[in-house]
């Protein structure tokens, strides 16, 4: 999946932070509910405009934006 076809970044919407297709849902708000412990199922049941494949989409960009690091 190319989460680029579903991650946008407009500098006139949420102040230019990516959001899910153009939606005023930005990737940040996912990764925080994902990080306070909410369950796929969860989230899309708060936020009915989104698909299953958008959560896997803020996954990978997440994870493009964060270098690998190894330990030395």
């Amino acid at each position: 999946m190319d989460y680029r076809e579903i991650i946008t970044i407009e500098p006139d919407k949420m102040g230019g932070k990516p959001c899910i297709r153009g939606l005023r849902i930005t990737v940040y708000d996912v990764l925080d509910y994902l990080a306070s412990g909410m369950t796929e199922s969860e989230i899309l049941a708060d936020l009915p405009d989104l698909r299953p494949e958008d959560l896997r989409a803020v996954l990978a960009f997440a994870a493009d934006r964060e270098p690998l690091s190894v330990p030395a």
